[in-house]
């Protein structure tokens, strides 16, 4: 990856930042579900599991939620 390859914060147009939310939004819950699917197979214990995912879950809402702010903010800009 060369220099010119990286992006600044300025440089990220609202396209890419949307791409990215809906790229997090499709993370989380392909995670949610896999996650639900390994413990309905493994016969685990789901409120043990579902507290331990949590905080993932958490900070990937936090980003979006952060990015969904950046990207108001870069249209209301324009």
């Amino acid at each position: 990856m060369t220099e010119s390859d990286l992006t600044t914060p300025q440089e990220v147009t609202a396209i890419e930042l949307e791409e990215i939310v809906t790229e997090l939004q499709k993370y989380r819950d392909r995670l949610v579900h896999d996650t639900t699917e390994a413990i309905h197979k493994a016969r685990l214990p789901k409120a043990k599991a579902i507290s331990q995912m949590e905080p993932e879950i958490a900070r990937i809402d936090a980003m979006i939620q952060e990015l969904q702010d950046r990207h108001a903010a870069l249209l209301a800009s324009n």
